[in-house]
């Protein structure tokens, strides 16, 4: 059962869904009418990733987090997956019915939380991280949905090969995941004059009880 959940996990890996996020940018600014959209959800996205990054760099830096609620910062797989998946379903089914696009977006989320219970699964989260990465994501997607609710084009001719490269890039960086949290490491302990980034281990360790 560990590896069908290592598997599933990589679906919300940051080297998969950045690229994601991106294609979804592209194809809303190649669709007639929807450059406001693309705007606002490279606006919202962003957010979302800079929400999660500081988070993470606020913890592994300073300690800021709750040993209470064993929270070290949102869940990034969580909250990306949330974000993107949604709305990838959602525009994956252009000109049809709003009921059927809506299912197809709820069909996403479902993809998405099942990416959050990968990561309790795999013991690298905790319930608030995961829950917190989640409302994040979905404020993020549901927001964007609400107000970009009207059907998109399907892609034709030239528009193809910008998606194509995505995919591709998106394909290309599968296998390892991404070592963002690596770096987001190497960060905190610069920003913070540490010489190692703060740890879950060491914020238990203060806890009573």
């Amino acid at each position: 059962m560990h590896s069908f959940w290592q598997a599933f996990t990589s679906l919300g890996d940051s080297g998969f869904l950045l690229p994601a996020g991106l294609l979804i940018a592209l194809w809303l600014f190649l669709d007639k009418g929807s450059g406001t959209a693309a705007l606002r959800w490279v606006l919202m996205f962003g957010t979302c990733g800079l929400i999660v990054m500081l988070s993470k760099i606020a913890f592994m830096g300073w300690g800021i987090g709750s040993a209470k609620l064993n929270f070290t910062g949102f869940s990034g797989h969580t909250a990306l997956a949330t974000s993107v998946w949604p709305v990838l379903s959602w525009m994956a089914m252009p000109q049809v019915a709003q009921r059927r696009r809506l299912i197809a977006a709820l069909l996403g989320w479902c993809v998405a939380i099942s990416i959050g219970i990968s990561r309790l699964a795999l013991e690298v989260h905790s319930n608030s991280e995961v829950i917190a990465g989640a409302a994040l994501g979905t404020t993020v997607s549901a927001g964007f949905l609400w107000w970009h609710s009207r059907p998109i084009s399907p892609l034709r001719g030239r528009r193809w090969s910008l998606v194509a490269a995505v995919i591709l890039l998106a394909v290309v960086s599968q296998g390892d995941p991404a070592p963002t949290q690596g770096a987001l490491e190497v960060m905190a302990a610069k920003l913070a004059n540490r010489e190692r980034p703060y740890t879950r281990n060491e914020m238990l360790a203060t806890f009573p009880g």
